[in-house]
C-alpha cells in the first residue's frame, strides 16, 4: 500500500464523522497572514464571473482602513492597485461599516470565506460594487495546516486496520512516503511565499515562524511580515532590535522605570531608539498581535524569541546566502546557534533579573526543527542528509499518533 492510497482510504469515511461537526471557526488575522504568504490560489473567478489573478498581495495596513494596501490585481486581463479587505462573512462589510466609510472607498477586492450568496453585493459608501472571491472553508484548513478532523484524539483510528495487517518493512516504506508527501507540502507552502515576496523574505518568516514555538507561531509570522527584512535593513543596525520590539506592542515610555536597576538604562535606550521609527512601524492596538505567555518556558518567552530574530537580522545577508547551500547546512547551523547579544545572553525577558551563566538565544532542538521544517524539504534530491538526523524526544503530536495508528 502506498501513502497516496492509504489517505484514499482512511479519507473515505470523513463526511460520515464530519456531519455531525460544527463549522470550522477560523481565526481573521490567522487567515489574512496565510493570504499573505501565498498559502492560497492566485487565480479566482469573482462573484461576478470575473477572472482574478493576485500579482501582489500589497502591505499589511497599519491604521483604519482596509487589511492590506498597495496591492495588484488582475481583472479580467485589467491591472489594478489598491487595497484588499479580507472578512470571515461577506456580510461582515456591511455589519462592520465598512460600507459607510470613506476608508474603503478605494478597495480593489473583498476577499470572504463565509458568502451571503448572489443577493449581497459589496458596495462602497460612493456605491461602487467591489469584485468579491471566495476561499473554501477546506482550503483555509489546509493552508493553516489545520487536520481534516478537528479532534484527533488519543485513540485508535482508520489507519490502524489497514496497517495491522502489513509487515514491518513496509511500514517503515509507508511512513518514509508520508514523510516526503509531508515536506512536499511543506516546500510548496514555502516556494508559494518565495513566488511572491522573494526567498530571503519567505526564509525570514519561516525562522519567525520557527522560533515562535506552538504558542506564537502566528504572532511571530505576523510580526515578519510586517516587517519585511528588505525594508527592515534600510534601518540602522543599532536600530533593528527596536523597531522589531516597538512593533510587537513590548515597548512603552515608562517600562525601564519597572526593570532592575541594571536593565534601566539598556531599556531606555531601547526606547528612544523606537521613538525616532515610532511612527511608520506602529499598529493600532486591535491589530497588534496576541502574544502567548501562559504555560511558556521564561526559554520560550516571546521576547527571547523577538531577541533571537532581531540578532539574526544584523547577519541576514550572510545566513540568506548559507540557506541557498545545500545539506547538511552546517555553515548556517553554526551561525545560528552562535547568535549572541549582551543583554540577551543574561536576560529572559525585557524587565527578568540578571542571570550570571550566559545561555543561547537559539538552542540545537530548535535550530533542527527549523532545518527539517524549512530547508531539507527544499532539498528532497539531498534525501539521505535528512534521513541522518537523529530524532528528538517525541512530542505529543507524535505521541498521539502513534497512538492512533498503531
Amino acid at each position: 500500500m502506498t501513502y497516496p492510497s492509504l489517505l484514499k482510504v482512511t479519507a473515505a469515511e470523513t463526511n460520515v464523522i464530519t456531519e455531525t461537526q460544527t463549522p470550522p471557526i477560523f481565526d481573521e488575522i490567522e487567515v489574512q497572514s496565510r493570504w499573505f504568504s501565498g498559502n492560497f490560489s492566485r487565480d479566482h473567478l469573482s462573484n461576478h464571473g470575473q477572472k482574478i489573478s493576485i500579482i501582489s498581495p500589497g502591505e499589511w495596513n497599519r491604521g483604519a482602513g482596509p487589511d492590506f494596501i498597495n496591492a495588484t490585481i488582475e481583472v479580467d486581463g485589467e491591472i489594478r492597485h489598491g487595497p484588499i479587505e479580507l472578512d470571515l462573512d461577506s456580510r461582515n462589510w456591511e455589519l462592520h461599516g465598512h460600507n459607510q466609510s470613506k476608508y474603503f472607498n478605494d478597495v480593489i477586492l473583498h476577499i470572504v470565506i463565509n458568502d451571503g450568496g448572489p443577493a449581497f453585493f459589496t458596495r462602497t459608501s460612493n456605491h461602487r460594487d467591489i469584485p468579491r472571491i471566495i476561499l473554501s472553508p477546506t482550503e483555509v484548513s489546509s493552508a493553516l495546516s489545520r487536520p481534516r478532523i478537528t479532534q484527533a484524539l488519543s485513540r485508535p483510528g482508520r489507519c490502524l486496520w489497514p496497517l495491522r495487517h502489513m509487515a514491518v518493512a513496509d511500514i517503515t516504506c509507508l511512513l518514509r512516503e508520508s514523510a516526503k508527501h509531508r515536506a512536499q507540502l511543506k516546500a510548496k507552502r514555502f516556494e508559494g511565499t518565495a513566488k511572491l515576496h522573494g526567498f530571503s523574505q519567505a526564509l525570514w518568516e519561516a525562522l519567525a515562524d520557527a522560533l515562535g514555538f506552538s504558542a506564537n507561531r502566528h504572532p511571530m509570522r505576523l510580526l515578519a511580515q510586517r516587517l519585511p527584512i528588505k525594508r527592515l535593513l534600510t534601518h540602522d543596525p543599532k536600530d533593528l532590535e527596536a523597531i522589531i520590539f516597538g512593533t510587537a506592542g513590548f515597548l512603552s515610555p515608562n517600562l525601564h522605570r519597572t526593570a532592575p536597576s541594571d536593565s534601566r538604562e539598556w531599556l531606555e535606550n531601547l526606547w528612544t531608539r523606537w521613538w525616532k521609527h515610532r511612527s511608520k512601524y506602529e499598529f493600532a492596538i486591535s491589530r497588534t498581535p496576541a502574544w502567548s505567555t501562559r504555560s511558556t518556558r521564561p526559554s520560550n518567552h516571546p521576547q527571547r524569541r523577538l531577541a533571537a530574530l532581531a540578532t539574526a537580522a544584523l547577519q541576514w545577508p550572510s545566513l540568506s546566502k548559507s540557506a541557498r547551500q545545500k545539506p547538511p547546512f552546517e555553515k548556517l547551523s553554526k551561525s545560528l546557534s552562535s547568535l549572541s547579544e549582551p543583554f540577551w545572553n543574561h536576560h529572559h525577558t525585557l524587565l527578568s533579573e540578571y542571570i550570571q551563566k550566559p545561555f543561547r538565544l537559539i538552542g540545537k532542538s530548535r535550530l533542527e526543527e527549523f532545518l527539517i521544517n524549512t530547508l531539507y524539504p527544499l532539498r528532497l534530491e539531498n534525501w539521505a542528509e535528512f534521513e541522518k538526523i537523529r530524532a528528538a524526544a517525541p512530542n505529543q503530536k507524535v505521541r498521539r499518533c502513534c497512538e492512533r495508528l498503531f
